[in-house]
């Protein structure tokens, strides 16, 4: 999906964000039990870094281009 609409862009950095929140807590809960799976860690760590690059993404497509 090809969000273009600054309010569907907002929508979906508000999903993404949260899912990156999501992820963390899901991390350092993970991290912190007895026995955890590291490559299942491994795995959400590099989903979290998926979805930092796609929220910077849609971040600067909500910054209005500036003619110089």
């Amino acid at each position: 999906m090809q969000a273009q609409d600054p309010a569907q862009i907002a929508h979906l950095l508000a999903e993404l964000r949260q899912e990156h929140r999501d992820l963390d807590v899901a991390i350092q809960q993970m991290a912190t039990s007895i026995g955890c799976d590291e490559l299942q860690i491994t795995r959400m760590k590099k989903r979290k870094l998926l979805l930092k690059d796609a929220i910077a993404r849609l971040e600067s497509k909500l910054i209005p281009d500036l003619d110089a």
